[in-house]
């Protein structure tokens, strides 16, 4: 359950309240089987997965939360070569080819025929809530699951007013200043991973992977105009991420000086399990993001 991306979103605090009654408002938004003429569906589930009737889990003033979907899978060419062989025989029987207004009509007739026998596919996005620190954290790169859970929750609570985090300091500027030898903050170090761009449309793209990132071919390509918009980088021993300029954090990783508490456990139970990898996910990021609300100036939760 370790989280391996994270779009963050900032919450006022004044919605404390209302947030710690989410829980009894969300059986009310459980996910609903796909209908048999829906193209898909969404709703909460149980973090323990199936056969689990809790629809979230709290550790200390952390919620976690699970936004799950079903989607039908109906591809394009299946819809095409139905309809192709509807209007292939009204020009046959017919001796006329159907306009624009009768090939909608009739390409909505066949998505209502081909949709009860469509798979379903299911998907599932975690986030937690962090009520101390006003975040809230989805496990996502895709900015449209991010804003379908935060969907999620405003109708579940009727208003939810969470914004997606900005930056002061542009993470662009100080990605790439790091990585022409400024000086990283305290408990930072450079990965082995980064996307150089030049800033101009079109422009020429580098990634580098297993790159000792200090290195004068990485800083070449910095003394002719390159940019960094992806860094990867270490925290203090215990996680690695590729921070973006567009403030997503990718390919989290806990490292094992943070995860060995959890390979010593023994627990029998899957909700003991939980408990620990969630009470150790959620202490170890509420550290990472107070670093990264210092050094980018993040945006801060309102009152």
């Amino acid at each position: 359950m370790l989280f391996r991306n994270l779009t963050l979103f900032r919450f006022p605090s004044s919605l404390r309240d209302a947030l710690d009654a989410l829980p009894e408002r969300l059986p009310e938004h459980a996910l609903k089987a796909v209908g048999p003429l829906e193209l898909s569906s969404r709703g909460f589930v149980s973090p323990f997965g199936r056969g689990h009737e809790a629809l979230s889990h709290r550790i200390g003033n952390c919620l976690l939360l699970v936004l799950g979907g079903e989607d039908k899978i109906l591809p394009a060419s299946v819809v095409n070569e139905a309809l192709s062989a509807r209007l292939d025989a009204i020009r046959e029987q017919e001796g006329r080819s159907p306009g624009g207004r009768e090939r909608k009509r009739l390409k909505d007739e066949v998505l209502t025929d081909l949709l009860p026998r469509a798979f379903s596919k299911p998907s599932r996005v975690p986030a937690y809530l962090d009520l101390d620190a006003n975040w809230l954290v989805v496990d996502t790169s895709s900015r449209k699951n991010a804003e379908a859970l935060v969907s999620g929750v405003r109708e579940a609570l009727g208003s939810f007013p969470a914004l997606p985090v900005n930056a002061e300091s542009s993470a662009r500027a100080l990605m790439t200043g790091w990585l022409a030898g400024e000086a990283l903050p305290d408990g930072f170090a450079l990965g082995e991973e980064c996307e150089l761009r030049d800033p101009v449309d079109s422009g020429a793209i580098v990634k580098c992977r297993r790159q000792m990132l200090d290195s004068d071919e990485v800083r070449e390509h910095l003394k002719v105009g390159k940019q960094c918009f992806q860094l990867e980088l270490v925290f203090a021993d215990r996680l690695s991420f590729v921070l973006g300029e567009d403030l997503v954090i990718r390919k989290l990783k806990f490292l094992e000086t943070a995860t060995e508490s959890l390979e010593k456990d023994d627990s029998s139970s899957r909700e003991a399990e939980l408990d620990a990898t969630f009470a150790l996910m959620s202490g170890e990021l509420r550290l990472l993001l107070e670093r990264l609300e210092a050094e980018l100036s993040l945006s801060a939760a309102e009152a």
